[in-house]
């Protein structure tokens, strides 16, 4: 229900104990009823999901709400938050690793014929 991008990953998850159900690890065949709440556990946090509804075929990233209710708990938001946040404030934007034309600038700076480039006639 477009909670893992592909069957295979979602299976993967079920396989190393990502996928819950009342506490209980589950298989990748396992089948859900309408009512069930089960937990999915992706990177720092555990997020809550409800069946709503059950559907034979792949649906659209917008009939999913009319499917699937997101439970998930505000502690575990805030935590994705935190994460969210804590990983984006580590540098400035341009502040990374140079670009090609920053590495040739600095070849050229670096470079003994340096001054050589530099038309000093153009000052006065």
């Amino acid at each position: 229900m477009r909670i893992y991008k592909t069957r295979s990953i979602a299976a993967d998850a079920c396989k190393n104990g990502r996928i819950t159900l009342n506490g209980v690890q589950l298989k990748p065949s396992r089948t859900f009823h309408v009512g069930d709440t089960f937990n999915v556990r992706k990177g720092p946090i555990t997020y809550t999901y409800r069946v709503l509804q059950l559907t034979e075929n792949r649906l659209g990233a917008k009939l999913v709400p009319e499917y699937l209710r997101d439970c998930t708990s505000p502690e575990q938001l805030e935590i994705l938050a935190l994460a969210r946040m804590a990983g984006n404030g580590s540098r400035d934007r341009g502040m990374g690793r140079p670009t090609k034309k920053d590495r040739r600038d600095i070849e050229v700076f670096m470079s003994d014929n340096y001054l050589d480039e530099i038309d000093f006639d153009d000052e006065e």
